[in-house]
């Protein structure tokens, strides 16, 4: 979820209108998991890149996001790599 808002904050009430679709996920699980994990993502400019280049080309444009999940001692236990591909919609 942390890729995914980045994302569509970037495409919200776009014209013309952005798709964005996942093509692919991987995980690593580092550490067991327990009590409250925070997920972050620091690849918001790679996604607008991505959506100004899709709109100012009509391609496709593909992003591989980092999600890091840490726990309450800002451990890291998970790592996830979703691949983004955002793309203009024809009129």
């Amino acid at each position: 979820m942390s890729t995914g808002i980045l994302g569509f904050a970037q495409i919200y009430r776009r014209r013309p209108s952005v798709s964005m679709l996942v093509l692919k996920v991987e995980g690593n699980f580092l550490k067991k998991a327990t009590g409250f994990i925070l997920f972050t993502c620091s690849d918001g400019d790679q996604i607008n890149e991505a959506v100004e280049k899709a709109l100012a080309t009509g391609e496709a444009q593909t992003v591989v996001c980092k999600s890091v999940g840490t726990n309450e001692q800002n451990e890291v236990v998970a790592e996830f790599f979703v691949t983004w591909t955002f793309k203009a919609k024809q009129l």
